[in-house]
């Protein structure tokens, strides 16, 4: 991400509102700047991070929006992958080794013997190596003398450029302690990245999604720490994984006087790079959508099949169930989750959301070779249909009959 230097001079206030200035798509010159430096950057694979570093201030020359192309450069230096340099020893060791016996020179005299071209050779050669391999590997622990291992993906100048956009609103949130968000759609990625990156919150439910508070532990009490916000920034582009949402945060920042508001919403042009899930987290998933859609799906059918559409709140945690049916005519829901072939923690751990839920409209599909007898699945709400190779649908519908509220 990019750094507090090369976000603040792309802020401004507008009354109590806190505005990004971003670069857009179609200038020429961004566009022509973004060429160059990614034209520049593929030369250097295999080079060290300082020589990247003295590149990017050659190209700069005498331009005077170096904050900008410096924060394009950071970009893709963020999206490489830097390696140390291999050494025979640790450069810490190297270095002890060489100055245990006190300075040296280039050129020998009275005090000092040893030149430093000997000195190196004598450690060469109890290291069974060459004096260039040697220097080399002197302060190969400091990060300027990282190797570019892997340039990362392949831009193109408006790839880059929306990045760089993207990577200015997530730094405006270093300077947040509180995030509100609402959203309509894609759930189990938004709590999958909450979890990911340790995210509190609080929710509750709007018409059509959620109210989601994001904070943490001690920002009510400590308003300068950034810990927070560079959470709340590295979790933004999960966001952006939902078709429909709204996102408000209070920004407190030395820059400005007081405390301003910062805002997005989803018809922001930005883009996010990280991944969505698969639309079914199994085959088993797949297939009982599939066939739920052959048999009674469209016309065909009283009832709509829909994934992953309600989320259940338990506390610090949620329960998404896989599919809700929903009656076309009544409005009548019922929800399903199917418990297949899972690991036994991960098995308990779902038991003990489903009991935490307490929803009787709520039908477990259990595979059999599971071994969840009925003791084990003993005051589960709801009701629990077993299975020997694939929920039968016409138990299942007869059960979503029941139990629907």
């Amino acid at each position: 991400m990019l750094t507090g230097d090369l976000i603040r001079p792309r802020l401004m206030r507008r009354e109590d509102r806190l505005i990004v200035k971003t670069l857009p798509l179609n200038d020429p010159h961004w566009t022509r700047t973004a060429t160059d430096l990614i034209r520049l950057w593929k030369h250097h694979p295999g080079k060290t991070r300082e020589t990247w570093n003295d590149a990017i201030e050659t190209y700069l020359g005498d331009r005077v929006d170096y904050i900008t192309v410096r924060g394009l450069a950071k970009v893709l230096t963020d999206a490489a992958t830097f390696d140390a340099l291999e050494t025979v020893l640790s450069p810490e060791e190297i270095r002890e080794r060489l100055f245990k016996a006190g300075p040296v020179f280039t050129e020998t005299d009275l005090f000092h013997p040893q030149s430093r071209a000997d000195r190196l050779a004598t450690l060469a050669t109890d290291l069974d190596t060459t004096p260039a391999a040697i220097e080399a590997s002197l302060y190969a622990d400091r990060p300027g003398a990282a190797i570019i291992t892997d340039s990362g993906p392949t831009w193109t100048p408006p790839e880059l450029i929306t990045r760089y956009n993207l990577e200015l609103h997530r730094g405006v949130l270093y300077w947040s302690n509180l995030m509100e968000v609402e959203i309509y759609d894609t759930f189990k990625d938004f709590w999958r990245y909450l979890k990911l990156f340790k995210l509190m919150f609080e929710a509750h439910p709007i018409e059509g999604g959620y109210h989601v508070t994001l904070d943490g532990p001690i920002s009510p009490f400590v308003r300068s720490t950034t810990r927070y916000g560079r959470q709340f920034a590295a979790f933004l582009p999960a966001l952006l994984l939902c078709e429909r949402w709204t996102m408000q945060s209070n920004i407190r920042m030395s820059t400005f006087d007081d405390d301003l508001i910062y805002r997005l919403d989803h018809t922001d042009a930005l883009t996010s790079h990280f991944a969505r899930s698969g639309e079914f987290d199994s085959q088993l998933e797949a297939d009982f959508a599939a066939e739920f859609q052959q048999k009674l799906g469209d016309e065909r059918g009283k009832w709509q099949l829909t994934r992953e559409d309600e989320v259940l709140l338990l506390g610090d945690t949620v329960m998404i169930p896989d599919f809700a049916f929903t009656h076309k005519e009544d409005g009548r829901r019922a929800l399903v989750e199917i418990v297949g072939f899972w690991h036994p923690d991960y098995l308990k751990r779902k038991l003990a959301k489903v009991r935490a839920a307490g929803r009787d409209d709520l039908i477990l599909l259990v595979y059999q070779g599971l071994n969840l007898t009925d003791d084990k699945l003993k005051d589960l709400p709801g009701e629990v249909l077993y299975f020997a190779t694939k929920p039968v649908i016409k138990h299942v519908m007869a059960a979503v009959e029941r139990r629907a509220r």
